[in-house]
């Protein structure tokens, strides 16, 4: 009850109490430069103490804005997303704003639902991590362009969404880099887990692992390259096949931390000592790398910065400021699973 009469006081009690016109506590509130510092102190003290909530509903009908970002992602459980999403939303509580979160579950259907709902509920702009898919346009998309909404891509473009400013890694380099690390422990026969075939992320990583095999000059192997998915149980079904079809790699690169922590745990299970027999590493440098059996080598990408850099775009573009994409450099972070190759 005590919370509901906070909730309900008005401009005119503070004016009342104050001994000025609702006016004058008006103009307090947007720190206007013509009231008196003395009046400024009175009214603000007042606004604590009686704890004012600004109706958000009416500000919005004035300014026609709602203060409030839509968030668009797969699923808060992926655990590339976490700082991120807490960069995010730090930010957007400091300059003022509310996140709404949604989740597209990977499934392009729901993710123009729930753009939809965010759009009827009158947010400034949307942070989207899409849904990739092989069709080179998407009908929301191309809505949200002749709409002119104020939208961020939070990774790799696409050609469906290559209209919109996009905030992503340097993930060529990154896997690049991995695979030349192996190769300079003494690595020939490297596996590789893809992740899915649509991702434009993916693509960039298995050609980073591909470009350093050629200047290593090791011819690249298509039996050594196996479709996985992005799951910790992609991960354990990829290394199954590779166990069973009997490729023999001295190293695993996984296209993401959680499929290479998966094939890691099916060849401890299998007996074979990580890196005494074979080499593992990730990409992403999620937290379990740090608290999994054999400490993972990984790839190492700035998610916090990511969910910052974000941001920062989106107020560039609220305040119709011409925007750039960005791309954040990733660095390899070596840890106990690799080592030189056995023999």
């Amino acid at each position: 009850m005590e919370r509901l009469e906070r909730l309900m006081v008005r401009l005119k009690d503070i004016a009342l109490r104050a001994g000025v016109s609702v006016m004058t506590v008006s103009k307090v509130l947007r720190d206007a430069p013509d009231i008196s510092a003395a009046t400024k102190e009175r009214v603000k003290k007042l606004v604590e103490e009686m704890g004012y909530v600004p109706d958000s509903l009416a500000r919005g009908l004035r300014t026609r804005t709602t203060r409030t970002l839509g968030l668009v992602i797969s699923t808060v459980t992926n655990p590339m997303f976490a700082r991120a999403i807490v960069a995010i939303e730090e930010q957007a509580y400091e300059f003022g704003y509310e996140i709404i979160l949604a989740h597209s579950l990977n499934d392009p259907a729901r993710e123009e639902t729930v753009i939809r709902r965010l759009l009827s509920r009158r947010v400034d702009g949307l942070i989207i991590a899409p849904v990739y898919r092989l069709a080179p346009s998407s009908p929301i998309y191309q809505e949200l362009t002749e709409a002119k909404t104020a939208v961020v891509i939070w990774g790799h473009k696409a050609p469906f969404c290559a209209g919109f400013p996009s905030v992503e890694t340097e993930d060529l380099l990154g896997a690049y880099a991995a695979t030349q690390h192996l190769i300079g422990l003494g690595h020939r026969r490297i596996a590789y887990l893809a992740g899915p075939s649509v991702a434009p992320w993916n693509q960039e990583r298995l050609d980073g692992y591909r470009r350093a095999l050629r200047e290593g000059q090791i011819e690249v192997d298509e039996n050594l390259i196996f479709s996985a998915g992005t799951a910790i149980e992609d991960g354990e079904k990829a290394a199954l096949q590779m166990l069973n079809e009997g490729t023999k790699p001295t190293a695993i690169q996984g296209c993401n931390d959680m499929v290479a922590i998966g094939a890691a745990s099916v060849l401890l299970k299998q007996g074979l000592k990580i890196p005494g027999d074979i080499s593992v590493v990730g990409f992403g440098n999620i937290l379990l790398c740090e608290h999994f059996c054999v400490l993972l080598t990984t790839v190492h990408q700035p998610k916090f910065r990511v969910g910052a850099a974000a941001m920062e775009t989106m107020r560039h573009l609220l305040k119709r400021e011409p925007v750039d994409s960005k791309r954040l450099p990733t660095n390899l972070q070596l840890r106990q699973s690799t080592g030189a190759p056995p023999g």
